[in-house]
């Protein structure tokens, strides 16, 4: 039977000039044919949610690491809630909300387990053989080490999507190829040799919504996580003068609200703000870029999505507080020590045996490659693995794994165990 593509609905509609354009992308890898029901950009979001990685990503840290902390954030609900925003940001400036949602999406997929602590712990231990970095941890997974299509390695994703997932936090190099951030990761270099990603220059506008997207997710849902377990009181929310105003708003509003709508009806005017203040910005941006294509954005020399500068100093103080309040408590440092041993420990054991990684794919040669290329496929995969897997192998294999037992956080709260550096 034919399709009649005229009469779907692709959900491009009449997008602004300087969205990205599915139906212009700079295409694949392996070239692929079209799709008669889905814009490219539709497919690349349809290949990220069925991955593995994204599947693994409900078992990895967010901030709360307990077994049983069921409402607390793990880094897939995170990546839900980056993306409605990102899909919210790119609607409301008429981009293309397929890409905005499948950046959002995949940001996160190169993440160890135990979260930022686990990163240090890997980067650590890989230091001699180039470090770890879940940026390119990310490009890895998407562009070699997801194993589901007959015909490549990884998912095939477009331009767009690599150049979105790589650039979405700004440009990696100066023009002559001098990295902004120290060396550029070469797992990103080695891919840009095969499929050039422009790293010196800016994501495209639905890139950047995803960016900003993401703070403002766990800023928001990290104070939630710190209220519900009793690390945060709404007395040091009042530290904060803007989070202080809607407070103010709610209790005048709603005098006697119960604290859990308390906390909701806080935590829905801050998104609320810190999205309309994204919009403010990015609209004057843009009138002041004045972009006729994607192209532009790309060229514009400065980031046309972010905060205002009132909103950047709220963005500051909300980081501080949750620094201060929760990441650096001493409970919290001590528990990021046993979760950094379990990632070192697993880490020497699987190069001293590599027979012990018993589902990896290349198994039956690793114990014969040069130290180096051993080392990465040890960190590929330690990288691949949750939370209750990393515990689970580490308990079969020591006899002295850490326990991440429930907590009593400051003021009596209810808390648990929790990974510092949720950011």
């Amino acid at each position: 039977m034919t399709v009649d593509r005229q009469a779907l609905g692709f959900g491009y509609g009449e997008h602004a000039a300087y969205a990205s354009n599915p139906w212009a992308s700079r295409g694949r890898l392996y070239p692929e044919a079209s799709s008669p029901t889905r814009s490219d950009f539709q497919r690349d979001r349809d290949r990220i949610v069925h991955t593995t990685a994204f599947r693994r990503l409900k078992h990895k840290t967010q901030v709360f690491i307990a077994a049983d902390g069921d409402h607390y954030r793990t880094r897939l609900t995170h990546t839900i809630e980056v993306a409605q925003i990102a899909r919210a940001l790119a609607r409301a400036l008429n981009l293309d909300e397929d890409l905005a949602e499948g950046v959002a999406l995949v940001h996160d997929f190169g993440h160890t387990p135990f979260g930022h602590t686990g990163e240090d712990a890997l980067d650590e231990v890989l230091k001699p053989y180039g470090g770890f970095d879940h940026n390119a941890q990310s490009l890895r997974i998407v562009t070699k080490l997801e194993r589901r299509y007959a015909e490549f390695d990884g998912l095939n994703l477009t331009w767009e999507s690599l150049e979105g997932l790589v650039k979405h936090n700004g440009p990696l190099t100066t023009a002559d190829g001098q990295g902004l951030r120290g060396p550029v990761s070469q797992p990103i270099l080695d891919y840009c040799a095969l499929h050039d990603l422009e790293l010196a220059s800016f994501a495209s506008l639905e890139a950047q919504v995803a960016a900003i997207a993401d703070d403002i997710a766990y800023n928001t849902h990290d104070i939630d996580d710190g209220l519900r377990a009793g690390y945060l009181t709404f007395e040091m929310l009042e530290e904060i003068p803007f989070l202080a105003r809607l407070m103010y708003e709610v209790r005048d509003r709603y005098p006697g609200l119960e604290s859990s709508r308390f906390t909701h009806e806080i935590m829905r005017r801050q998104i609320t703000a810190m999205v309309e203040d994204v919009i403010g910005v990015s609209q004057r941006g843009l009138a002041d870029v004045r972009p006729a294509s994607a192209r532009d954005v790309r060229c514009a020399g400065r980031v046309i999505a972010t905060f205002s500068d009132e909103m950047s100093e709220t963005d500051r103080q909300i980081k501080n507080l949750l620094m201060t309040r929760i990441y650096r408590h001493p409970e919290v440092m001590r528990v990021r020590e046993g979760a950094a041993s379990i990632v070192t420990d697993l880490y020497r054991a699987f190069m001293d045996d590599p027979s012990l990684m018993k589902e990896h794919y290349w198994i039956d040669q690793i114990a014969g490659m040069e130290e180096p290329a051993r080392a990465r496929h040890v960190g590929d995969y330690l990288a691949g693995m949750t939370d209750t897997f990393a515990i689970s192998v580490h308990r079969r294999l020591f006899d002295h794994t850490p326990r991440f037992a429930l907590v009593t956080p400051p003021r009596g709260g209810r808390g648990f165990s929790i990974d510092p550096a949720s950011f």
